[in-house]
């Protein structure tokens, strides 16, 4: 079993920046895929950005360029920094893993982005 927690979500003001976390426990392969997604009011949960332990990374164009994910291997954690946040990118914010082929989630952190 895997628990993923996440901290780091809040209020900001558009154009400002927050920065989430997600520590990973329990029995972690060496070899992983972790990341985020996310869930804005009345939408359907979405790609955000995901790296693996190789720290190959994807994205969703939405976030490119203002978003970063990055992880410490050694801490089983994934951060993801954003800046220049717009009112669109308010939504909950859930940890994603992928661990010996099974899926986890985080119970997800919310984000909220004033105008």
């Amino acid at each position: 079993q895997v628990r993923l927690v996440e901290s780091g979500g809040g209020l900001v003001q558009a154009g400002g920046s927050l920065r989430l976390s997600c520590a990973a426990s329990g029995s972690i392969f060496s070899i992983n895929l972790m990341g985020w997604y996310r869930q804005a009011p009345g939408k359907q949960r979405e790609l955000v950005t995901t790296i693996t332990s190789g720290r190959s990374t994807n994205w969703s164009d939405s976030v490119k360029g203002r978003f970063t994910i990055s992880r410490d291997n050694a801490k089983n954690t994934v951060y993801l920094q954003m800046n220049s946040l717009k009112p669109e990118d308010t939504a909950v914010y859930y940890c994603h893993m992928i661990n010996r082929g099974v899926a986890y989630w985080g119970q997800g952190t919310l984000v909220t982005v004033s105008s």
